[in-house]
């Protein structure tokens, strides 16, 4: 059994050349809203979720991307609402959010 329900991990990378990277999109504002609202929502701990900020996934041209696991959804977001859709779909219903999936 999985110490967590869900274990989210952002890719926030920064590159220093022109090469696409997660981090260009806002995935480290991102990724701090996602896991200050997962808290708010009583969703973060053992046996729950777990948002976690990655180096580069090495999906960056997708990017920004997170990954859910254990399921092992791949997914790019925009803003907040795709955030909140992914924790509201995914994290507390089990749904994919075949919309933003990758």
């Amino acid at each position: 059994m999985s110490h967590y329900t869900h274990h989210v991990f952002f890719c926030c990378n920064q590159r220093d050349s022109e090469r696409a990277c997660c981090n260009n999109h806002g995935a480290q504002k991102l990724r701090d809203y996602a896991k200050q609202r997962v808290k708010e929502l009583g969703l973060a701990g053992p046996g729950k979720v777990r948002i976690n900020q990655a180096g580069c996934l090495d999906r960056c041209e997708e990017g920004p991307v997170l990954v859910v696991y254990p399921e092992a959804v791949w997914y790019t977001y925009v803003d907040r609402d795709d955030i909140d859709e992914i924790i509201e779909e995914h994290l507390q219903h089990g749904r994919v959010v075949e919309r933003l999936r990758i």
